[in-house]
């Protein structure tokens, strides 16, 4: 066979192997071509008496992340064009027969006659899983770098090549639900423990195992297509499936608010599935597949979680014109909460750091951060005690600035003052060398105006972690007025070490994350004096997609921290840069009730020990007045939370802080969790339509205020039906 992806021999005792190994990829994916010559290996393995069966394995370090998305994208774009020339029964018919086609081809592998097994190294998602389900027998490698899973419904689709299928006929009903509804990667003994794979076996071993499991007589006949097959859970019209069916509906809309369509096919292609014959279960996945593949869900989430994050994350803003740099050692200023956090991730992605404070006693309390997070790891079996000690190792805690001198990188992380600040700047300068670049992690504080007291601000940059840092996956990189291409790059170079997404913004007070979260809060904070009950305020937030609510983000980030922003902003700018309500509110919770947010268990919710948190009783004294429930518009209040951090997302645009719509994008799902089923801050107004959205937010406008209007440049838009996305991509080509 003429084969470009996969290598295929036949060994003495008739085992053909199949080595998926694309060239000029780091990683396997499906692709057209991949579907043709897998469907060729299956007719040749079948065609040939010789051969007893064959063991698929990868010859790269991982055995593929799954379906190449821009295939299904292009399937899209085709289903499109051919509505405009053809109808659309035509196109939808084109659409149906391209997104089965996967599903045909491991149908096809699986009936086939002869036994196929699947020998999985690294990571194996998505189609790539669904391929290994379709093999008659699975064996795992126990390397620490294995993971399989689902995870399609992460980017707002889900398991289109039989997951559904064979995953609800492994498992028991309501774990399979969960597994498909959450996406994760599951390590080998847990997918054994699940019942997704039969073996797990040294890397070294995994082929043999396979092999010799063909030669043992494996059966070449998937449980289902055994005559008389059950589905673990039993029928789902019994009493049994009414324990899980009803349960997994409530769920479904508490966790979704009916927000993703993904979600909601999953639920039914499962149990319409499992009422039918394996073939027919597989085709009503197909048509809800496709179905699928149509929303504007599923291409807002794929361009911005899967192309624009890849892109970013390999490099897309760097300077392209600045050699790579190789950062061995950071030095971090500030050893609280923040500094620890950047300090520890910094240490875990393999550099030395230099951890200064104050005392000795300060720094080593912020490295005992590190201790904690990794021995938390160790008791959940993620870690190992000389990963602990290793980790640990790497960082050096100080109270010395002269050990900054030999860091590549000294990042700032100390309290938000500008006079703090700039001490701090004149005493790291005065040690390290002239190539060493200086980044200052703040929230709000613009770059340009810290760098003042810097003699060589061309090395100043800003990089803005979010808290907690060794969770939060964004990092904003603020290029202030005098920060050169280098500094830049540096920067990107640093983030992308540490396994983080970079967006790059130009300076503006709160840049771009913290200006769109205010915007938040702030709506949250209008609404409770409205009087629209705290409870409802919460409850709509998330039926919005928002993660959390306002008030409960505002307690997160500490009610006083928001106070002394306030009062730093109005002394800079003057009384009109604040809202005065939301200004009297802190005050009245910080000040007059002792109340600091979950730092001391009392905020917008009180935090008891051992209990879930719950909303302050005595809330609704705080309240100027109060609205019936009944009488609120549910959808205004959803269009209120999403449209004013859209806005605000706009006027960053306009004012030139933002420059490329993938990073607000990516920026608002990941840095403050921006209702991800719309693809982000700017994707929100691009699939509605700018004159749609213009419409929505002038109506905000009349009824709430002036914090709903249009900036110019989305008004332009507006006019002459343009786009965010179409705008760059415009601007790229010119």
């Amino acid at each position: 066979m003429n084969l470009t992806n996969f290598r295929f021999e036949t060994d003495t005792d008739g085992i053909a192997l199949a080595t998926w190994d694309m060239p000029g990829r780091s990683m396997n994916v499906i692709s057209m071509e991949v579907m043709d010559e897998l469907e060729r290996i299956v007719d040749a393995v079948v065609a040939d008496p010789a051969i007893k069966g064959c063991v698929i394995v990868s010859g790269k370090d991982n055995f593929s992340a799954g379906a190449d998305l821009t295939m299904l994208q292009s399937l899209g774009g085709e289903f499109a064009r051919l509505k405009r020339e053809k109808g659309e029964e035509a196109a939808m018919t084109h659409l149906f027969d391209g997104s089965r086609r996967l599903s045909l081809v491991f149908r096809k592998l699986e009936t086939c006659g002869k036994p196929f097994a699947a020998a999985v190294s690294g990571l194996c998602l998505g189609g790539a899983f669904e391929l290994a389900l379709s093999c008659h027998h699975r064996v795992l490698s126990d390397d620490d770098k294995t993971r399989v899973g689902l995870p399609e419904i992460k980017v707002g689709l889900f398991p289109g090549g039989g997951g559904t299928q064979r995953v609800a006929r492994l498992m028991q009903t309501g774990d399979a639900l969960q597994m498909l509804f959450k996406g994760e990667q599951l390590r080998p003994l847990m997918a054994k423990n699940m019942g997704l794979v039969h073996e797990v076996a040294p890397k070294a071993e995994i082929v043999a195992k396979a092999k010799a499991w063909i030669l043992g007589g494996g059966s070449a006949v998937a449980p289902w297509d055994v005559p008389k097959f059950k589905a673990p859970s039993g029928k789902v019209y019994s009493p049994a499936g009414m324990m899980i069916w009803p349960p997994a509906n409530a769920i479904y809309r508490r966790e979704t608010h009916d927000n993703y369509p993904a979600a909601k096919a999953i639920l039914h292609a499962v149990y319409e599935g499992l009422q039918l014959p394996m073939d027919l279960g597989l085709k009503v996945e197909s048509r809800y597949f496709a179905h699928i593949l149509r929303t504007s869900e599923a291409a807002a989430m794929i361009r911005t979680l899967f192309l624009s994050m890849g892109e970013l994350n390999k490099g897309a803003r760097r300077p392209k014109d600045v050699p790579q740099t190789s950062i061995r050692k950071v030095g971090v200023v500030g050893a609280g909460f923040m500094g620890a956090g950047v300090a520890y991730v910094t240490a875990n992605a393999g550099m030395e750091v230099v951890l200064v404070d104050q005392s000795v006693e300060a720094a080593e309390k912020g490295k005992s951060y590190a201790h904690t997070l990794v021995t938390n790891q160790i008791n959940k079996g993620r870690a190992k005690t000389a990963d602990r000690d290793a980790l640990l190792a790497r960082i050096t805690a100080s109270a010395d600035y002269a050990d900054l001198a030999s860091c590549d990188l000294v990042v700032e992380a100390v309290f938000e003052d500008p006079k703090v600040k700039a001490e701090v700047i004149a005493k790291v300068e005065a040690v390290i060398s002239p190539e060493t670049v200086f980044a200052s992690n703040t929230s709000t504080l613009p770059i340009t105006g810290l760098a003042k007291a810097s003699g060589r601000p061309e090395q100043f940059v800003g990089i803005h972690f979010f808290s907690p840092v060794e969770k939060m996956m964004l990092v904003e990189i603020i290029r202030g007025q005098a920060t050169g291409d280098r500094a830049v790059a540096v920067a990107l170079d640093y983030v992308r070490a540490i396994r983080k997404t970079p967006i790059v913004v130009n300076d503006s007070r709160g840049f771009f994350a913290n200006r769109c979260v205010t915007a938040y809060l702030l709506e949250g904070h209008k609404m409770f004096l409205e009087g629209v009950p705290a409870t409802m305020i919460e409850t709509v937030a998330k039926m919005a997609g928002m993660p959390v609510g306002p008030l409960s983000l505002n307690d997160e980030v500490a009610l006083d921290l928001g106070l002394k922003i306030a009062r730093a902003t109005e002394a800079q700018l003057g009384a009109g840069a604040v809202d005065g309500g939301q200004k009297a509110l802190l005050e009245e919770m910080v000040e007059g009730q002792g109340r600091l947010g979950r730092k001391n268990r009392k905020g917008f919710y009180d935090y008891p020990e051992g209990a879930s948190k719950r909303i302050w009783p005595g809330l609704k004294e705080m309240q100027p007045t109060h609205l019936d429930p009944d009488g609120i518009d549910v959808a205004e209040l959803k269009h209120r939370f999403l449209v004013v951090q859209a806005l605000e997302a706009a006027r960053t645009v306009g004012e030139g802080v933002v420059t490329d719509p993938r990073e607000a994008d990516v920026g608002s799902i990941l840095g403050f969790g921006f209702a991800p089923f719309t693809g982000g801050v700017l994707s929100y107004i691009d699939f509605m339509g700018a004159k749609r959205f213009v419409e929505i937010a002038r109506d905000l406008e009349a009824k709430h205020g002036e914090r709903f209007a249009v900036p110019q440049n989305l008004l332009d838009m507006a006019e002459r039906g343009g786009s965010f996305y179409g705008d760059a991509a415009r601007a790229k080509a010119a």
